[in-house]
């Protein structure tokens, strides 16, 4: 069997046992986006010259959001690496022909993925998983997850009286919008690899447009 071959027998089975579990996941950490962030890491990957374990990025992109505790709850923080070490103990359980010996940089492309973790990436792998999972949260897709979470939180669209703070501090708890300045827009720099930021920095720049035009209709300078 060849490299492609072996990657996309372990894709579908990992799909096939996501499906199994039911579609309770929140919209922003379903299915979809686990195969968007793989999709994401062997875009990054290439790029760089492909130096990462693809079967251990593939493992940890579809796994690496197993266990997704809300926003706002109070062990948010742990969410990486309860992750980690449940896919640990599945991959040992549910796919006992998983080569054991790359479980552990798997959990670790895991547990280093999250940005309220705080844990560095060690590994190839686990930097192009972190700069792949960021990608989520840029472009149109980050966009629609912004305001899709703060409509899971309560939270506001924006500040109808001064939307763009220009007098007020930004309060990315209360309004989804300035969520963009007090974190989206910084992520390009955050990035761990070359290719991750330049696929970043063109994905905030989308976003950039967007703020715009949607300052233009809140102020109506668009074309009612």
């Amino acid at each position: 069997m060849n490299r492609l071959q072996e990657l996309a027998d372990w894709e579908a089975r990992f799909d096939g046992w996501l499906r199994s579990q039911g579609d309770q996941r929140d919209g922003s950490h379903d299915l979809g986006h686990f195969q968007r962030v793989w999709q994401a890491a062997q875009c990054i990957n290439k790029a760089e010259g492909g130096p990462a374990d693809e079967l251990v990025l593939l493992t940890a992109a579809y796994f690496h959001d197993l266990v997704a505790l809300p926003k706002d709850h109070p062990e948010r923080r742990r969410s990486s690496l309860l992750s980690a070490e449940r896919t640990s103990a599945l991959l040992a359980a549910d796919f006992p022909d998983f080569p054991v010996e790359k479980i552990a940089a798997v959990a670790h492309a895991i547990h280093a993925h999250s940005f309220s973790a705080g844990v560095v990436p060690e590994t190839m792998e686990a930097k192009i998983l972190q700069d792949a999972d960021r990608m989520e949260a840029l472009g149109a897709i980050g966009v629609a997850r912004a305001f899709y979470t703060a409509g899971l939180l309560g939270q506001r669209m924006f500040d109808s009286a001064d939307p763009m703070a220009n007098d007020r501090e930004l309060d990315d708890k209360r309004y989804a919008l300035d969520h963009f300045e007090v974190k989206l827009f910084r992520l390009p720099a955050m990035m761990n690899t070359v290719s991750g930021r330049v696929l970043a920095e063109r994905q905030a720049d989308w976003m950039r447009g967007f703020v715009g035009q949607l300052r233009r209709e809140i102020e109506g300078e668009s074309v009612y």
